[in-house]
């Protein structure tokens, strides 16, 4: 393991620092781990994001199933902070096997500006710690620039499999 009092190079200091915060028309964006009390501002995030905002359901996306998900696993799901507000998030959870990805929802206003990015690499860090070495996450097949993030991202297109959902709960759809 890494002294964590070693020194460094100013380079690698840099590297570092750019990779815990990115400078958004001159205010940073920071990282952090995210908790049940982000509720309010997550779920506001998803419905101002018409790609997540389709994929919510009023059962698993309520105040009362996104805090079960985070307490479940509590170091893997992360959000984007500007100025106090969350305008980044993916929540990344697992089944002790593999990983899965919900949820990555970036606000139009902070795109393009490697947040995905960073979320998605710092989803992946917390993954590996809690010992899983496989992840997933499901993107709408219409979803033509998520699809392309993912791809550059390393995430390739299953093609041998079928994805099937069966709801256990009336109020959640099946999709389609």
């Amino acid at each position: 393991m890494k002294d964590p009092w070693e020194e460094i190079s100013s380079s690698d200091y840099e590297k570092r620092m750019k990779h815990d915060s990115v400078m958004q028309d001159e205010t940073a964006i920071t990282y952090r781990i995210l908790n049940a009390s982000d509720y309010d501002q997550l779920f506001s995030l998803w419905n101002q994001v018409e790609e997540t905002k389709r994929a919510l359901n009023p059962v698993d996306d309520s105040r009362q199933g996104i805090s079960a998900y985070i307490k479940r696993i509590p170091n893997t799901c992360f959000g984007a902070i500007c100025d106090g507000k969350i305008v980044a998030a993916i929540l990344t959870g697992h089944d002790g096997r593999r990983a899965i990805i919900h949820h990555l929802c970036v606000h139009p206003d902070f795109r393009r500006k490697g947040i995905a990015r960073t979320l998605v690499q710092k989803a992946e860090e917390a993954i590996k710690k809690e010992g899983i070495q496989k992840i997933f996450g499901l993107v709408f097949k219409d979803n033509d620039k998520a699809n392309a993030f993912w791809e550059g991202m390393g995430y390739s297109v299953r093609t041998n499999l079928n994805y099937r959902n069966k709801s256990l709960n009336d109020a959640i759809p099946t999709g389609e």
